[in-house]
Parts: C-alpha cells; structure tokens; sequence
C-alpha cells in the first residue's frame, strides 16, 4: 500500500528489508551528525561503505600529521626558541579533532564461549504445555545439537516465549519430557528488560558494584568496557532511566557478553537497535561457535544468523524448517497472524456429564458434521504432506550443491596451505552440510511414508 501511495513517506524503521523495498532516500543519523542520502537503501549501504573508505584514509594521515607535530613540540630549546604560536594552536586544534573522533568510537562486540558444551543441548519428546485451558505447545518433539543456530518465528502469542521457558527450564512440561545436554553456559536476553533497575547507574550495572571486569581472562575497566558498546563516560556514571530503549538493550548485550557462555537464548534482541548495532551482532553470532536461539521480527536477521526456523503454526503447531526465513517463504511459509494463537482445551467437566449421556445415533447431524470435520483435517494433512513431499527435494539440491562446492575447494592442493584453524572451520561446515542433508533425507522418507498412509486411508 505505501508503494502505491502518491504522496511523500517519511518512516522510521530498523527493518532494513523494509527500507530495501520502500526508501528512495536515507536521512542517515550518525552519533549526532545528519546526512542526507538521495538514494535506495541498498545503494546508500554501497555509497555510506565508499565514504567511510576515504574518511579511513583521511584519519590516517591526520594521525600521521598529528604524530610529527607532537614530535616537534617536544623538542629542546632550540625548537621551543623557533616555534610559533600559530602552529601551537593548529596543534592543540589537531589534538581536539582527535579526541571528538575516538569519542565517537565504533561498536565493538565480543563473546568468551567458555568450555564446549555435550553434543546434544536439548532433547524435547511429545512435549504438550497449555495454562489456563490453552494450548500453546502440542505434542513437540525436538533435538538440538551444539553449533546449531536456531530462528522462532510467529504471531505475538503463539507460544515462543514458552517453549524458550521451557527449553530454560524454567516451566515444567505439562506432558512430555525434556532432556538437558552437559556443560552447558547460558546467557539469557529477556525482551521485557526485566533485570534492569532504573535507579542503577550504567556502570554499577555492569561492574555489579566493581570498577573491573574480567573478559578472556583479561581484567579491563568498567568504563573502557562500556565504550566498546558506544556509552561515553558520562552516560556510564549516569542512571539506566536516562537511557532509550535502544541503548538499554545495548546495555543488555553488554552485560550479557561479560559472561562465559556455548548457548546463548537470545528473546527480540534486534528491538530498538540501530542499523550498525545489528550488522555488528550478526557479524558476532555468526563467529560464534556456540548454539544458538533466537527471537526476532527482523527478517533480514534472521537470514544473516540462523541455519534453521522454528515456525509457530498457531493451536500449539511448530513445525521445524531448514534455512533462514527468505528459504521458508521461498518453499511456501506463511505466517497467519489473524489465526487463533492457541487451542481452547475442553473443560474436564463438561466431559465427564457428557460422558454420562446417552450416545447419539450413528446417522444423527452431530455425527456427520463431526466425520465431515475429520475428513477436512485429514485432506488439509494431505495437502501439508504433499508441499513437504515437494519441497524437500529442492532443498536437497541447494544443500547438496554446496556441499560438492566445498568438496571441490578442499580437493585443490592450496587448500593445505591454509592456517590449521581455517581449514578445520571449512572440516567442521562440510559436516554441518552432511548432517543437515541425512536430516532431510529422513525427513523425506517420514514425510512419503506418511503421504502413502493417508492416501491409502
């Protein structure tokens, strides 16, 4: 509809999938500097990269020029004799320009994995959860495995929360069960900030009351820390309600990173981040050799981090897809956001009095509208059977075509001539790829197998 829209737009958005599709130009807003871009989004992304090319170049010689100066004023007598008070104050100018630049700073993200977790993390089975007579996990079975990057996706309400709960341990299954993998270190981003005091300063929030933090083994300053997350020195003495929601979810990530951790729960981390802040975190996540899971509405995210979706049906469905979420949409997925959340448990009862009346007739209008009902169900299973049945294959043919690119690159000789870690990195994606294509593989046979049963009902 905004496209079609005759008139002029003016939108604030952090989904860059959006700003794609609908910007013609970009009014960029830079740590209190203001450009304006007359150009898409993709081309400002082009252009923006250029700049800050040049502006490098520029700084490094100004570096240098700032460097022969300060030589200069250090001299001896003679020199102190000679100099001017021009280029004393062209220097002290040098100087101020350069301290304005360090304290704009660029946002530096980092994350100790601590030890390696067990192979398998978590081992859901039939796992059902419903609260007050709704369902919103229904008999879900799922296994997830070290390294694996995991997206949920969704309407608001449709249980991801939950299963992120349960998956913590922090609910309990009200059937089923849940098996915890060994040596696990997790970190845990709440959405709703609940761990931040609002009277609480900045530091004191990171620090917990100490001036220093360990990080990979290295004691650095609370401060120093926080300015690697773009909080200057003033804005980390000062109190958590004077920041914006964007900057005390960079806060949350600060803290969050202070910690050891191979898994990281990750709940609407992208809200109220900025365009850099999320282009730093996806560049971290996928360095990351931990597992993770992740919520988020930003799509463009999600394709960049994630290996695999969890997608929230709705009625306490979840169905489990490889790739990120442009793939699922590719192969036909489609989120309802109008359809009931969650199913609506019978009352227990209203069953035990109906159990105790007579039993309609087999040809009564209560019986047909119910055997219509069920064969509906089954041709919609059949419809859903049938979309997998032709789907897989065609995944199977992206995955298997990477994995022969990868094999051609390690059967090149210069591949040995790479450092031992870079070649264990290619060892360790192609045995991803392997995994991922025995796992659709079987998918595939469950999903005919099943196809065959319902056809031949």
């Amino acid at each position: 509809r905004l496209k079609l829209f005759k008139g002029t737009v003016i939108f604030i958005t952090h989904d860059r999938m959006l700003m794609s599709e609908l910007a013609t130009a970009m009014v960029d807003i830079d740590r209190g500097r203001v450009k304006l871009w007359s150009c898409s989004y993709d081309e400002f992304l082009l252009r923006r990269e250029a700049e800050r090319e040049t502006m490098a170049e520029a700084e490094k010689q100004f570096d240098a020029k700032l460097a022969e100066e300060e030589v200069w004023i250090r001299q001896g007598i003679k020199a102190r004799r000679t100099r001017n008070e021009g280029r004393v104050r062209a220097l002290e100018a040098l100087r101020s320009e350069r301290a304005k630049r360090v304290t704009r700073g660029a946002l530096k993200l980092e994350i100790d994995t601590g030890e390696k977790s067990g192979k398998v993390v978590r081992a859901l089975e039939n796992v059902d959860y419903s609260v007050a007579g709704l369902q919103l996990v229904q008999d879900f079975s799922w296994i997830v495995q070290r390294g694996d990057r995991i997206g949920l996706v969704g309407p608001n309400g449709a249980g991801k929360s939950t299963l992120i709960k349960l998956f913590l341990g922090e609910i309990a299954p009200t059937a089923g069960r849940i098996k915890f993998g060994t040596k696990l270190d997790v970190a845990y981003f709440d959405q709703g900030r609940a761990a931040l005091d609002p009277n609480a300063s900045v530091a004191d929030y990171i620090g917990d009351g100490r001036d220093f933090i360990e990080l990979n083994g290295q004691s650095i300053h609370v401060v120093s820390y926080l300015k690697r997350f773009l909080f200057d020195s003033v804005q980390a003495r000062g109190k958590i309600r004077t920041l914006s929601g964007g900057q005390q979810n960079r806060l949350l990530l600060a803290q969050l990173f202070t910690q050891p951790a191979n898994l990281l729960v990750l709940d609407e981390p992208t809200n109220d981040l900025d365009v850099e802040s999320l282009e730093l975190l996806e560049e971290l996540l996928l360095d990351y050799t931990g597992t993770v899971l992740l919520v988020s509405h930003d799509r463009q995210f999600l394709d960049q981090v994630v290996t695999s979706l969890l997608v929230f049906k709705g009625h306490g469905e979840i169905e489990e897809q490889v790739g990120g979420f442009s793939d699922w949409i590719a192969r036909g997925g489609e989120l309802h956001p109008a359809r009931a959340n969650a199913r609506i448990l019978p009352d227990r009862t209203e069953e035990s009095a109906e159990a105790n009346e007579p039993v309609a007739n087999p040809s009564s209008p209560i019986d047909e509208a119910a055997g219509y009902e069920a064969r509906k169900q089954a041709k919609s299973e059949q419809r859903r059977l049938q979309r997998q049945a032709e789907q897989i294959p065609v995944e199977l043919q992206r995955l298997e075509s990477e994995e022969t690119e990868m094999m051609a690159i390690v059967s090149q000789p210069e591949f040995f001539n790479q450092p031992e870690a870079e070649q264990q990195k290619t060892y360790a994606a192609a045995q991803v790829l392997r995994t991922k294509i025995q796992a659709l593989y079987d998918e595939w046979a469950a999903v005919e197998a099943a196809l065959e049963a319902t056809t031949s009902d």
